[in-house]
């Protein structure tokens, strides 16, 4: 299966803090992968660092091929790698079809009413509240609508930070199985940072587990969620 994403030797922080040490992992395309670990370990960050928020202080980060590693951050939803950060940061004044058509304009809005008509059909809630404020969503609706958002721009690799923050137990589960239909069904790749381990461990290909900054343990998802003793030291469970 082809290489999608390669990370080597990163290193990152913020200031003259460093939260991330030697992180080196590759992605194969069309698979979930999972970052888990306690708060704190460097999930965020280390997601933030791949979509160019964050300059890393030391390794490379290659996606599709390319050296990304100084690329800016706006420029890489172009180049078909899109983030979702915590909480969707949906523009909450703007119509829920507002803040997905600012999705296309990654790709130059190309192809932009058929990519609507296509998340319209996917997140048939977002049909009916097109018009209405993104602020006044609930907050599945408002995860629903950041998903969206990103995938306006066809996006090949799909960063997805905590999507279960602030949702039901049942929101979760939908929000997961959408996740993994996506993948299985229309070819996307996707890292996921999550806080529900064995919930999206259950849907994931491959995880790697933080612990201080540090790859603690990578490994197929099904051996991770099975070895209890691995979750109690590392994951909290």
């Amino acid at each position: 299966m082809t290489v999608l994403l390669e990370v080597e030797g990163l290193a990152a922080g913020y200031g003259d803090a460093t939260v991330l040490r030697d992180i080196g992992f590759t992605v194969r395309a069309h698979e979930i992968v999972a970052i888990v670990g306690a708060n704190g370990a460097g999930k965020t960050t280390l997601l933030a660092t791949i979509a160019g928020l964050i300059a890393p202080q030391a390794g490379r980060v290659r996606f599709a091929g390319h050296d990304i590693t100084d690329v800016p951050a706006h420029l890489l939803p172009k180049r078909g790698l899109t983030l979702v950060p915590e909480g969707g940061r949906l523009f909450p004044f703007m119509t829920v079809r507002e803040n997905l058509e600012l999705g296309a304009f990654a790709r130059h809005g190309q192809g932009g009413a058929a990519r609507m008509e296509e998340m319209m059909a996917l997140f048939p809630n977002l049909r009916e509240r097109a018009g209405q404020l993104a602020g006044s969503l609930s907050g599945g609706e408002r995860q629903m609508c950041a998903i969206a958002r990103a995938l306006m721009s066809r996006p090949s690799l799909l960063l997805l930070d905590e999507p279960s923050v602030g949702l039901s137990p049942l929101m979760v589960g939908r929000v997961l199985d959408l996740v993994a239909r996506l993948v299985r069904h229309d070819g996307l790749t996707v890292m996921i940072v999550e806080q529900r381990v064995t919930e999206v461990l259950d849907i994931a290909d491959f995880a790697h587990i933080l612990d201080h900054g540090h790859l603690a343990r990578s490994g197929p998802a099904a051996e991770l969620r099975a070895d209890r003793q691995l979750q109690e030291a590392y994951m909290g469970l």
